[in-house]
Formats: structure tokens, sequence, C-alpha cells
């Protein structure tokens, strides 16, 4: 089964939520096989998280049969959700049961009504008692119901899936881009087994979630600590919020994970001053951390016997792909590290001939089990097999020590990382233009923070709202200014590097 989830105790916890649910390894084993004589194998599925004990088990039961699922927010764009829905057609959605008839009513809109009539009824799934449900047009669909999560069944044929593909996860995790990371079983298992060894785990753990499960790095937590029998806490409260620490204190919490927006706010909420005696170590990834604030969190550690793991992963790579030893934290501060277990550095200069200077920027190349199979953009993709074959270009400007550290120094490619979410600047710019026709766009910034330069006055607030809940992030990462003209290189092409360096 998906990560020995059979080979566990039974009785022991797999997940425990903020409002007193349970969720033990054997009830996952049954949720399993509940799911698999209901719905069967190799099925497209999305699953709209949250971190709620329902997500989880619809997550490891369609794993454990084969199932193929697409995880997103459950607060994703609604537009957005429709477009991936219309590219996709999954023959399930799972969703938290109080959007089931919003989610019922988008599939019987998207799906020909001639073909979308099924028989009455709702199935059950890990539940006790029926649920009638039903659309505003009275028309029904066979739904399982999974703890909090309920299945909603559509009418697309089945999608071919390539026997290789086990997940799929957005590339941005914000955008909503129909562009997807496959993944297979190897690349999954592989990364959860090597987090696992480099973070030493047991099943003694008790990772609390401060990331949603739809984001790579969300997820592998949970499938590290899955993997070696852990109890996971499962809570939406931010860690902003008091009831999160309530849940962390009375639980006893030993992890928390990261992005480095994260720990900014962290050290806002005098978190060095808070007494956690449960707490064992503390991990980040999502984006660089200041070196400054990493020394910091370093030096925390040390004095007060935890330990601190700085990381560096991306969707394409299933999650990570370096660790920063927490011992050697305080003295390598700024550095990503050294590749997990199982997985092999290398730097290429612009001919793509390999770097073996110290000290000599190059763009780093990865190599390992954990590189994912390829992208995918529309349906046909998902029969496709491993395109990468191990390699991963990962677009990132780096140099290496003499001690065979490496650290980040830029971006070869237009993204950034806001809050942990990979953006692209590029495709935020079609969304704004088709948005705003009326004036030319362009978008620039640094981690956790984008600027939007705009040639018409005056919409410099529509433009960052309208940003804000199509990515669902914070308007705070995004400032937008008015600009008589965009700067434009020889070729016609917009000049980025001017206005990042507030030229034009």
């Amino acid at each position: 089964m998906f990560l020995d989830i059979d080979q566990k105790n039974n009785d022991r916890p797999a997940a425990i939520a903020a409002d007193g649910g349970t969720l033990t390894y054997g009830e996952l084993i049954r949720q399993s096989e509940v799911l698999e004589q209901r719905i069967g194998t190799r099925n497209l599925g999305f699953i709209l998280c949250r971190n709620r004990l329902g997500a989880l088990a619809a997550y490891v039961s369609m794993m454990n049969t084969e199932n193929v699922p697409l995880l997103l927010s459950a607060d994703m764009d609604r537009e957005l959700l429709e477009e991936l829905l219309a590219t996709y057609h999954p023959g399930f959605v799972c969703c938290p049961d109080d959007m089931g008839d919003e989610m019922g009513a988008v599939l019987n809109r998207l799906q020909d009504r001639s073909t979308s009539k099924q028989e009455n009824g709702r199935e059950q799934f890990g539940a006790k008692a029926e649920m009638p449900w039903h659309d505003e047009a009275g028309l029904q669909e066979p739904v399982l119901n999974c703890l909090d999560y309920v299945f909603l069944r559509t009418s697309w044929e089945k999608t071919e899936l390539h026997d290789s593909l086990a997940l799929l996860l957005t590339t941005s995790g914000s955008t909503g881009s129909p562009k997807l990371v496959r993944q297979s079983m190897t690349n999954v298992v592989s990364n959860a087994a090597a987090i696992a060894e480099y973070l030493e785990l047991d099943e003694t753990e008790r990772p609390i979630t401060m990331l949603p499960m739809n984001y790579t790095y969300g997820l592998s937590v949970i499938n590290s600590h899955l993997l070696v029998g852990a109890t996971i806490l499962m809570t939406e409260s931010s860690y902003a919020q008091k009831p999160f620490w309530d849940f962390f204190k009375d639980q006893k919490a030993t992890s928390m994970a990261g992005v480095p927006f994260t720990y900014e706010i962290l050290k806002k909420l005098r978190f060095f001053r808070m007494e956690l005696p449960s707490l064992r170590y503390m991990t980040q990834a999502g984006g660089k951390l200041l070196p400054e604030l990493h020394r910091e969190y370093a030096e925390y550690a040390k004095n007060s016997g935890k330990r601190f793991y700085v990381m560096y992963g991306q969707t394409e790579a299933t999650a990570r792909m370096a660790y920063l030893p927490c011992e050697r934290s305080l003295e390598k501060y700024g550095s990503m590290g050294i590749a997990i277990p199982g997985g092999e550095f290398s730097l290429i200069d612009v001919n793509g001939d390999p770097i073996t200077d110290e000290d000599v920027v190059g763009e780093l190349v990865y190599r390992g089990p954990n590189v994912t199979l390829g992208y995918a953009e529309r349906l046909d993709d998902l029969k496709k097999g491993d395109e990468r074959n191990g390699l991963l270009v990962t677009g990132d400007m780096a140099k290496r020590d003499a001690e065979g550290f490496y650290y980040i120094v830029g971006r070869k490619k237009r993204f950034l990382k806001i809050y942990g979410n990979r953006v692209n600047l590029d495709e935020c710019e079609r969304m704004l233009q088709g948005q705003f026709p009326e004036s030319e766009t362009a978008c620039v910034g640094e981690d956790d923070h984008m600027r939007i330069y705009l040639t018409v006055q005056g919409l410099e607030r529509e433009v960052i709202r309208f940003l804000s809940e199509k990515t669902g992030l914070n308007f705070k990462a995004f400032d937008a200014c008015y600009i008589p003209e965009i700067p434009k290189n020889d070729s016609g092409k917009k000049n980025y590097q001017a206005l990042a360096e507030g030229e034009g």
C-alpha cells in the first residue's frame, strides 16, 4: 500500500484534527477499500483541499487504490477551477461537504445535461448517515461521503492515464494555470523516504499543518510523516491566531514547516520568546530566507536545543532537492545546503558545459528518482510517460563553495516565490491584459513582492484586487503604479531589466 500504510499500527492515529476528530491508520485502510469498491481504480479525480481529515483520507485512499488525484485549493478562483475541469474531465470531484451543492451545480453546468443525469441517491463512504444532495435544477449525482468530504461523480468518459502516473499538482499553486506536474509513485515515495531520512523522523513525530496540503511543500510534510507512522496534527487555523497555538501546545506538536514569509511573521509574533517544550525541529522552504533571518533562527535553534533545517525544492522534483544539515545551519547560513539522499547536483554554464570550480555561478541541475515525469497542459498529456528521465534543469542560478554547499543567487526565468507560491510573471501579465485591455502591463519584483506597471492611471487598486483574488495571495504582496510607457529593448520586447532597476 501507499507509504506502507498497511504496515502501521492500525489503532495509531494517522491524524488528529483541531475539532477533536481522529483518523487512524486502520481507518485509512478501510476508507481505501470502500473507495475501490465504489469507484474502482485508475480514475482521475480532483480533490479540493482543506487541512481536514476528509481531504487526507481521500488523498491516501486514492493513492492506495491507484486512482490519480489532482490536489487543488478548495478556495481557488472558481473561474480557474472551471477551466481545469473543462480541460481534464475528471471522473469525480472530491470536496468539503459544505461545497457539495455548489460543485454539483458547477459540474452540471459544464457537462451535457443529457449525459449528466444519473440515478438518484447518495452512496456512503466512511459515514453512518445519508445526506440528501441536489442542485437547484433538481439534478442529482451519486456521491460518496468520506468524513467531512464528499465525492461527486461526473459524466465525462474515463480518462486514459499512463501506467506510471500517480499524482498531479499545479506548477504554481496560485495562478491556476492548466499546466500540471505529472508525478509517479516512485517520485512521491522516494522523496518521502529521503526527507524522513535526513530529518531523522520516527513514529513519535507530531507535525502540525502550517501549509496547504495541495502545496508541494505541505504535501511532502504529510507524506514523509505518514511513511514513518507518525501522527499529523491538522488545523485550518493560521499560525497568527490563538487557536493554532492552543492546539499546538495541547497536542504537543513536535515540528513546524514554513516559507520565508512564515518566519518573518513568526519573528514579529515574538516566536523566540514562546515556551514550546515539545518542539523538536523547524523546516523552511518555498523561497530563499533572508540570510540574516536564517542566522537568527539558526541561533535560536542552537540555544534552545532544537533543530532548524533550510531546504530547497520544486514541484518538478516532487518536493525536496536539497537540505542544509541542522548542525551546519549557523555556520552556513544563506546556503540551501546539499543534495538530499539519492540526489545529485551539478552546475552548467550558458553553453551547457559543466562548471567544476568553486564560487562560479551557473544554472543548477539536479538528478534523482524524485524528478517528475514532465508537464501536462491538456488531457492527452496524461497519457505520456517519463519525459525527464531523472534529470531536471532547475532554472535557478547558483554557486558552490569549497565544501560542496550550494547557494542560490537568482532565477533564470520569470518566476517569483510569493509566500511560498511560485508565481509566473508572464502568466500574471496575460491575466491582467485580458481583464484590463486598455492598459499595457508589465510585472517584475522579487520574492514575496510583485510590482505591476500600468500605462493607464486610476487602475492601480482594481489591478491589485484582481490579482489578489485570482492568485489567492494577500494584497500586500502587490504594488501597482502608473508609468507613461513600458520601456522596450531594440527588438521591441519589454525591458524588464530597466523596470527592475527603476528606470523608464
